[in-house]
């Protein structure tokens, strides 16, 4: 479904008539997800990502077409279980760091079932309830 988009910033100061910079109409499927066929989306539960804008309830857009590179944002299975945590590759050691300091890092050992599902693209934060 495509809505209406205003290119033009929105002012947090003095405001400014918005009718006028109406470009186009915007389908956010197009604007949030790159390959369609490899993305899925998922709901926080929990706050180990907090520091990173990722809070309970939120709505995260996935892409398995994306490579889990060293900084990325990812949701892994860990032995059967699912999480979203920032991935650190160093020296043939796979970590899992939370960005909650109440949270310790989780190294990914030999004997772990452990895969990638996904790299998180989008936070869907709802700003107000």
């Amino acid at each position: 479904m495509k809505l209406p988009f205003f290119a033009v910033p929105v002012q947090a100061g003095f405001p400014s008539p918005a009718e006028d910079y109406l470009e186009q109409n915007l389908d956010l499927n197009e604007y949030l997800i790159q390959h369609p066929a490899a993305t899925f989306f998922v709901r926080v539960d929990g706050d180990s990502m907090k520091g990173a804008g990722i809070h309970r309830g939120d709505i995260l857009i996935v892409d398995r077409a994306l490579e889990a590179a060293n900084g990325k944002i990812v949701i892994a299975v860990v032995n059967g279980e699912f999480t979203v945590k920032r991935i650190r590759l160093a020296q043939d050691k796979i970590i899992l760091e939370p960005e909650n300091p109440q949270y310790m890092p989780l190294e990914i050992d030999k004997d772990a079932d452990f895969r990638v599902w996904g790299v998180v693209t989008y936070v869907i934060h709802k700003c107000f309830s």
